[in-house]
């Protein structure tokens, strides 16, 4: 029996146990229950389909499709381009500020695992998180599909495990709503995945308002 070494790495790569820090940001989610626009386990499932919907797939999704695919031909020129894309389309400066701490943090874990294109990355001012995670997706031979499927995955799990802790939910509850978002991720890849360019754009204006007021918020659990 053969060892499927891509799947492993990919599930290493989407582990929460993945030492970059991104437990630590709440993408506005703590501001939305501070306000009481998240109080419950419906709630909480809307604002975070809502945002797979409106941002991930038409946003971070088609960007990293580019970037995987840049990766693959070293095209430097286009990594550049469609990271500080990525980095320009963010709705506030906390938001901006994650992106660009999880993707030098991923490039230089990467650096230490022994993937020499992270170095470059690692010093760059617009290594975001989509840009190393696509890196080091076809660095281990990760297949595009599996490469979108796991990025989806991590951040909705990341933003279940926000929700868990601040408003709380139980463990049960948590699992529901992660049982709704997987059902929901292969939509989201079809339209994601086969986007144009002009085409890709994000309007989650909540969360802009959200990121933006949990930057000056008097009392956080989470990062900003």
């Amino acid at each position: 029996m053969q060892t499927n070494t891509a799947l492993l790495n990919l599930m290493r790569l989407t582990s929460p146990s993945l030492p970059i820090g991104a437990y630590a940001y709440s993408q506005g989610l703590e501001f939305a229950c501070e306000q009481g626009w998240v109080c419950d386990a419906d709630t909480t499932k809307d604002w975070i389909a809502g945002l797979l919907h409106s941002a991930q797939t038409y946003l971070d999704l088609p960007v990293l499709v580019r970037l995987f695919y840049a990766w693959e031909s070293n095209s430097k020129r286009e990594i550049k381009y469609w990271s500080q894309f990525l980095h320009a389309s963010r709705e506030s400066k906390e938001l901006r500020d994650e992106d660009r701490y999880l993707g030098q943090a991923l490039s230089k874990l990467l650096l230490d695992l022994n993937v020499d294109d992270a170095k470059e990355l690692a010093e760059t001012s617009y290594a975001t998180y989509a840009t190393a995670f696509s890196l080091a997706a076809t660095t281990w031979d990760v297949e595009l599909y599996d490469c979108c499927s796991g990025y989806l995955w991590a951040w909705c799990e990341n933003q279940v495990n926000v929700a868990v802790k601040l408003i709380p939910l139980g463990q049960t509850a948590g699992q529901k709503i992660l049982s709704s978002l997987i059902d929901a991720i292969p939509q989201a890849l079809e339209i994601g995945m086969a986007l144009k360019d002009d085409e890709i754009g994000s309007t989650a204006v909540g969360l802009g308002i959200a990121s933006a007021n949990h930057e000056l918020q008097y009392t956080r659990l989470f990062r900003s």
